[in-house]
């Protein structure tokens, strides 16, 4: 595997924060993409994350990375302790870890992950 360009992966994360912070702000899309969109970006994120991070290592074991790290987040929101909640208040710890477990939430961050993996392994490339 070729070493990915970190400024191009950097680059793509932030156009994917900055989208999912927006699908947050429109209302005016449908409730099935309202609802299931931003989770998604999420999942699509920590892929390109885990690529800027681990930019020499196969596509495949990038895909592993990002679902382990993204189911590992969800399954946090099963605890509800009073440090990691007052984390969770703030608007960098509610975005990045969540408040409640969700079965759609795997769903998406799988999709996202999906996408990242293909958008690496056929196009980027």
């Amino acid at each position: 595997m070729d070493k990915r360009n970190r400024y191009l992966y950097f680059i793509l994360i932030i156009i994917v924060i900055m989208m999912g912070l927006l699908s947050r702000k429109v209302d005016s899309m449908p409730t099935f993409i309202k609802t299931y969109l931003p989770d998604t970006l999420w999942g699509l994120m920590v892929f390109f994350i885990m690529a800027f991070i681990f930019n020499k290592s196969s596509t495949l074991k990038i895909t592993i990375y990002s679902l382990i790290f993204s189911y590992c987040i969800e399954i946090s929101q099963l605890y509800h302790g009073v440090f990691i909640d007052n984390i969770r208040r703030t608007t960098l710890g509610g975005l990045v870890l969540g408040f409640g477990f969700l079965w759609s939430d795997l769903v998406c961050y799988s999709v996202g992950v999906l996408i990242g993996y293909l958008l690496d392994k056929y196009y980027i490339k």
